[in-house]
């Protein structure tokens, strides 16, 4: 899988006609600078909103629970920071933004987030989940958190993480599929999103009708 370098991103964003081609992200305010020669990465920037967990009555996370909707919506606060603005992450917490971009991945694309080195060196870990599927239209949900012993001030429209795109091969069925987006929970966000969990009821059904699965684990 070959990751794709700054001119060929230039050229994919500039300069490819094609929407089915094109890598859009905007603003891009600086791409000399977000883009810049040698890289093969492209520099996004912090957004300005913020899901922070509160700490209530809850003693702990049933992804299954009938109501695991209303209760994770009862355990967030959302806050808004203005460019100029800071947020303070504080050692240990763990919290939830966007990137000021949004972007469209056409459908030979995946991206690969990571976290600037300059911030990973005083301790910020941006994503645990860090995976973009082509076609993906909307802003990136960043999970963000402090390692570090200190409090780290984040300001909104700083770059401060990575994106390494690479080519995904096609079939002749997916180039000539008309769907134009991604299909995920996630299509079109425009703010930090929770996770989100279907029904894997079935699929647990199947497990449990293994003979002996308990006793037996299956082994590689």
């Amino acid at each position: 899988m070959s990751i794709k370098s700054a001119g060929i991103l230039h050229q994919l964003i500039f300069m490819e006609k094609k929407i089915e081609k094109k890598l859009v992200i905007t603003p891009l305010l600086d791409p000399k600078t977000q883009l810049h020669e040698g890289s093969a990465s492209v520099d996004l920037r912090l957004g300005t909103r913020f899901e922070v967990p509160r700490k209530g009555d809850l003693t702990y996370i049933d992804t299954q629970s009938r109501y695991f909707e209303k209760e994770i919506a009862n355990l967030q606060d959302s806050y808004y920071k203005n460019v100029g603005d800071f947020f303070v992450l504080h050692p240990g917490h763990f919290v939830l933004a966007t990137t000021l971009e949004t972007l469209y991945l056409p459908p030979n694309l995946a991206g690969s987030v990571v976290t600037r080195s300059s911030w990973g060196r005083y301790g910020l870990i941006i994503a645990t989940a860090v995976g973009i599927h082509p076609k993906f239209v909307g802003v990136l949900t960043l999970e963000l958190r402090n390692l570090a012993e200190v409090p780290l001030k984040l300001y909104p429209g700083r770059r401060i993480l990575q994106v390494f795109f690479h080519e995904v091969e096609l079939t002749k069925v997916e180039r000539a599929s008309p769907d134009v987006f991604d299909k995920s929970a996630y299509l079109a966000s425009t703010k930090p999103g929770t996770g989100k969990f279907g029904s894997e009821e079935a699929e647990i059904d199947a497990i449990k009708k293994f003979l002996d699965y308990g006793e037996y684990p299956f082994r590689s």
